[in-house]
Parts: structure tokens; C-alpha cells; sequence
């Protein structure tokens, strides 16, 4: 395949999304085994859980909803949009060499520009004491909500009121959006029961860390942004607690 045809399939959004699909169906599994924990960004599980009153039976059935809801319409865009699924590897590869180098490049770009001690960012909130199964859920759940509230919805969006609505030129809109979605995403991890204590390092880090996927969504793709949140959550939960 081209390079630049590799490319845009990276960038098609419906590929994405298709792609993306397992992590929240493995996260919405795990829910009913970790719940109450979930993931700080999954507004629609908390209010059903909260405010519907939903059982752990009865959110399977709203899983099994939810997957049949999203195949219908993977059905409908398919007619003017295509699916490319062998992109799914090389998505894993590229999503596993980011995730495996960003925390290095943040800690460098903390000590270097910020002046930033890095062991200032160490901390997992209240996940460090989850089981593995918690942990393997909350990582899962990360790449899809964290990516799909900050990057799809937030980054996207301010970036195009800013551009469309306001006239900025594209490359501040983008600007802009990065760092209001950045700072809102490192926000968001210090909500309680399970966010960290307020630190200047951690939140520098958090933020770095959401201009990251920030610029691997909007240069490389949905779904190499969510992989490599979720997978970089592994690394960091799991393989190097």
C-alpha cells in the first residue's frame, strides 16, 4: 500500500471507529465486574448506574444494545465510506511504538523546557491499589472515552468553532484546541474517588500527555490515539506499576 494511501486509512474516521469498537466492548464487559469503579470520562455507564438504576444484568443487555446500535450503523456509513481492517496491525504496531517512548518524551520535555522534576509526575490516583482485572478495564476504557470525550468531541470540536464560527486560521484554531482539551483532560484525573492529589508535576505531565494525543489524533487518526492511550495505560498500570 502507498504511503499516503496507509495514511488516510489511519485518518478514516469510520475505520477508526470500527477499530476502536473492542476497547469498549471489553471495557463495558469489565464494568460489571469492577463496578463501581469506571472510568472517569464514561458520564453515560455512571448516570445509568446512578440515575437509571440499572442492574449488572441488565447493562449486559444494554451492552449487547449498544453493539447491535453500532453495527446498524457501520451499515448505513458503509455506503459512503469504506472499512479497511488489515489496518488494524499496523494501528497496533505504530500505537505501541508511541506508547512505549511518550513518557520518556514528556519527562524530557518537562525537565528541559519546564524545569519540572519528573518523579513529581509518578502516581496512578487510586487505580496503583486496583486488581489486575481493574486495571486492564480502566486501561481499556481510557483509549475509548478519554479519546472520544477529549480528542473527538473537545479537540475536534473547539477547533472547528474556532475556525469556522470565530475565522482563526487553522493552525491556531488547532492551537487553541490543544490546550483548552489538554488542560480539561489533565483536569479531569483529579477528580476524586480515583484521581490524583493535586500536584504541579502531575498535572504538567497529564497535560504534555493530552497535547500528545491530541496531535496523533488530528495527524494520524482516532484510532492510533485511542490505542495508544489504552496501551500506554498498560504499560504504565500493569507492566511497570
Amino acid at each position: 500500500m502507498p504511503k499516503a494511501k496507509a495514511t488516510s486509512e489511519k485518518r478514516n474516521l469510520l475505520t477508526g471507529l470500527v477499530l476502536v469498537f473492542p476497547l469498549l466492548l471489553l471495557y463495558q464487559l469489565g464494568v460489571v465486574a469492577i463496578y463501581p469503579m469506571i472510568n472517569g470520562a464514561d458520564f453515560l455507564t455512571r448516570f445509568l448506574f446512578q440515575n437509571v438504576g440499572l442492574t449488572r444484568s441488565s447493562y449486559l443487555g444494554y451492552t449487547v444494545l449498544v453493539a447491535i446500535i453500532f453495527v446498524g450503523i457501520v451499515a448505513i456509513l458503509r455506503r459512503r465510506q469504506h472499512v479497511n481492517m488489515t489496518a488494524l496491525v499496523p494501528i497496533l504496531l505504530e500505537s505501541g511504538i508511541y506508547a512505549l517512548t511518550m513518557g520518556s518524551l514528556i519527562v524530557f520535555v518537562m525537565t528541559r523546557v519546564f524545569g519540572i522534576n519528573p518523579h513529581l509526575a509518578a502516581g496512578a490516583g487510586g487505580l496503583g491499589q486496583a486488581g489486575l482485572i481493574g486495571r486492564v478495564v480502566m486501561s481499556l476504557g481510557a483509549g475509548f472515552w478519554e479519546e472520544t470525550t477529549f480528542r473527538l468531541g473537545l479537540l475536534s470540536g473547539v477547533a472547528a468553532l474556532c475556525e469556522r464560527v470565530i475565522g482563526m486560521r487553522r493552525f491556531f484554531a488547532l492551537a487553541l484546541a490543544l490546550v483548552v482539551s489538554s488542560f480539561l483532560f489533565s483536569a479531569a484525573h483529579h477528580i476524586p474517588p480515583y484521581g490524583d492529589p493535586l500536584a504541579v508535576g502531575v498535572f504538567t505531565f497529564r497535560f504534555l500527555a493530552g497535547v500528545f494525543f491530541g496531535l496523533l489524533f488530528w495527524f494520524r487518526g482516532f484510532a492510533v490515539a485511542a490505542y495508544t492511550h489504552a496501551l500506554y495505560d498498560i504499560y504504565v498500570l500493569i507492566l511497570r506499576p
